[in-house]
């Protein structure tokens, strides 16, 4: 069986990373070099021990007002609007247009009120959208446009939209140029990347044994995605009576949610900044683009089917890289099971949720993302999956009857 994912790291790079956990060059000197790496056109990069930590003190060194609204891509994990509640901030979802996987600037500017702070606007599953009306809106609404690229790095030139006050990274273990963690925001303006970096030194530096550990894990979790090892892993858990869904889910789960604050507010360790630096320096690209090819060519045959799966979310995006591939059917459930049948392990579980309304603002509910997810099947497609298994693949989702394996 395929796995739906395969991690974007070679065992070059996990052996690197175990010995660098064990020894590596001083912190600041890592750090400092993968900032050089992504600064570009005047901005000014900082490395995080994840996404969401950079985020956090962006947030606390900006320090809105409480009760000021933030306008967020209706798609996201739940740690971002939880971050932007925690902070005294309403988070007011934008829907998004299946089609794009974006929301337009017109459905932006007619959320802006007087309390709006700041834009947030996520590329996602690989798609990447021109922020031309957006950029125009924030300008002229004087807003802050914060601009999420977790789902879509592919090497360090160009990282996001220069004209964004920040574009965010993240090199999470089921990322592109994976590290198994870590993070970066690239900021617009020097004064505030200065707060920043500055109430970055204070925090506590993350143990390397920690990363020594995670990647001990990863390893395993590497070679468990291959075909056969992957098919034994499921039929175990369904020897055992475990839902291999809940188990993968387990094991690429981020922080706890009652300890998310206390695990952000800590500096990466060396050996992950060792990782990151390695992984940033040698991305070129290539994966990323046999995975756009592959994808494309998916992509394309479904949306000229006359039966079968013809929706992907994403098509009309002006760029789109299948960082994940999905449909949507109307009937998720039984199309995973079909495609389970043939031997490409599907799923609709995932981490991305959509942003609720504020709750005295229920006409706020972002109906297209809600109906989006209630349709969305995540599919196996990478450059590891060979012609023949991507074939068969694409007859599993032009099929509207049952196959077997």
């Amino acid at each position: 069986m395929y796995s739906r994912k395969r991690l974007d790291i070679g065992w070059n790079d996990l052996a690197a990373a175990a010995c660098s956990a064990v020894r590596s060059a001083p912190a600041e000197s890592l750090a400092g070099d993968i900032e050089s790496r992504l600064s570009r056109d005047g901005r000014e990069a900082i490395a995080f021990l994840a996404l969401r930590s950079g985020f956090d003190l962006m947030l606390r060194e900006l320090a809105f007002p409480k009760g000021s609204e933030v306008i967020v891509s209706a798609l996201t994990i739940p740690d971002m609007w939880t971050l932007l509640e925690h902070h005294g901030l309403r988070v007011i979802p934008v829907d998004v247009d299946p089609a794009t996987l974006a929301p337009t600037a017109a459905d932006i500017e007619r959320l802006v009120t007087p309390a709006t702070r700041a834009v947030l606007v996520a590329h996602l599953f690989g798609t990447r959208n021109s922020l031309d009306g957006v950029v125009r809106v924030a300008r002229e609404r004087g807003l802050l446009l914060w601009e999420d690229c977790a789902q879509t790095f592919d090497s360090p030139t160009p990282c996001g939209d220069a004209r964004a006050d920040c574009s965010m990274l993240s090199f999470g273990p089921i990322k592109t140029a994976t590290a198994l963690g870590g993070g970066a925001l690239i900021f617009r303006d020097a004064a505030l990347a200065a707060k920043c970096r500055s109430a970055h030194a204070a925090y506590p530096r993350a143990c390397s044994r920690a990363f020594f550990k995670r990647v001990l894990k990863y390893v395993g979790l590497k070679f468990i995605s291959l075909p056969l090892p992957y098919a034994c892993f499921v039929r175990w858990c369904r020897w055992r009576g475990r839902d291999y869904d809940m188990v993968i889910q387990a094991s690429v789960r981020g922080f706890a949610r009652d300890e998310l604050l206390k695990r952000l507010r800590h500096q990466p360790s060396r050996g992950l900044l060792a990782l990151m630096l390695r992984r940033i320096a040698r991305a070129d690209g290539m994966r990323v683009r046999a995975r756009k090819a592959a994808g494309d060519e998916l992509m394309h045959a479904l949306m000229q089917s006359r039966e079968g799966v013809r929706e992907v979310p994403g098509h009309a995006a002006p760029y789109h890289d299948h960082w994940v591939f999905t449909v949507l059917s109307d009937e998720p459930t039984a199309l995973i099971e079909r495609l389970r049948a043939a031997g490409f392990d599907a799923t609709s579980t995932a981490t991305m949720r959509s942003v609720p309304a504020p709750r005295d603002r229920p006409d706020l509910a972002p109906r297209a993302a809600e109906r989006m997810l209630a349709r969305l099947v995540y599919v196996p497609m990478y450059p590891e999956l060979p012609k023949p298994a991507r074939e068969r693949l694409a007859c599993a989702l032009r099929s509207t009857g049952p196959m077997e394996s």
